[in-house]
């Protein structure tokens, strides 16, 4: 039994006036797609977010097609360690990135995936859909006092430029910087920085072939769209809707939410008006006709 190639389409877009920090790369028989969300150092004076998580991508895919049979996590730490040695970047100094991977293993009829941080990979399976996710930096946020107060101020209409706000957006920054990939630390969460061991820590799940009907990769500015302003009531819903108008509109309708509906974040508190966001979805799994 042999299979088709997978069918991949993508959709990308800043969250504004700059280049986005999303990443998509897809290896040259698009087996291999992974999806990173940068994350830029305090400074301008270091590498960007968006550098690092080009960078970190292409690295993966190198290691990937020289060592196609790795467990992911191998993959993904060997990455890892080769940028981090290549640019000499320093742990707590680095830029960063989320991480999701994807691999199709056609001749094995089987697909596997890793999730490090807040990039999620959502599989509709014959039976319902599964999120394989990292739940760790959500769970961090939620238990600083400075998400509340966040909220308060924005829902009593401060807005996003406001200076209150970007004093407790830093103050929730720095509340995160104290548990970055702090083996031994109860409260820890791992992102792929200057420290391979991150790469330890990922999810990973791995499903025979003719379980799955679709696959989507998303950056957390993807996620709102289902999990905080509701757009696609479920994922089947958010399934559909993709498959019907592709990824880039998907983007689209949720970047026009945030800016159209809610553009001083009254409804929905967060971070800043509107993420980058990217989106990698995958259909066509199953033996060839």
């Amino acid at each position: 039994m042999r299979e088709d190639p997978v069918r991949i389409a993508t959709g990308e877009l800043s969250g504004a006036d700059r280049p986005s920090e999303d990443r998509i790369l897809i290896n040259d028989d698009a087996t291999l797609v992974v999806v990173l969300d940068g994350v830029s150092t305090l400074s301008d004076d270091t590498p960007r977010g968006a550098w690092y998580a080009q960078s970190l991508g292409e690295e993966v895919i190198a290691v990937h097609q020289g060592a196609q049979h790795l467990d992911l996590r191998d993959t993904l730490h060997e990455a890892l360690t080769t940028v981090a040695d290549a640019h000499g970047l320093v742990a707590g100094a680095s830029p960063a990135a989320t991480v999701a991977i994807v691999r199709h293993r056609p001749r094995h009829h089987m697909v596997d995936a890793l999730v490090l941080c807040d990039t999620p990979v959502v599989v509709e399976q014959h039976n319902g859909f599964e999120v394989l996710r990292d739940q760790r930096l959500e769970r961090l946020v939620r238990l600083s006092p400075h998400r509340n107060v966040m909220g308060e101020q924005l829902r009593a209409g401060g807005g996003f430029t406001a200076p209150e706000h970007h004093q407790v957006v830093q103050r929730l920054r720095d509340h995160q910087m104290q548990h970055i990939n702090r083996a031994g630390d109860p409260l820890a969460y791992w992102v792929a920085e200057a420290t391979p061991e991150a790469a330890r820590h990922a999810v990973v799940r791995s499903w025979p072939v003719s379980d799955i009907k679709r696959i989507w990769l998303l950056t957390d500015g993807v996620l709102a769209g289902v999990e905080t302003y509701g757009l696609w009531t479920s994922w089947s819903a958010f399934g559909d809707a993709c498959t019907a108008n592709g990824p880039q509109q998907m983007v689209e309708t949720i970047h026009d939410y945030e800016h159209d509906d809610d553009p001083n974040g009254i409804r929905h508190p967060r971070y800043k008006l509107s993420d980058d966001k990217a989106l990698a979805s995958l259909v066509g799994f199953g033996p060839a006709t």
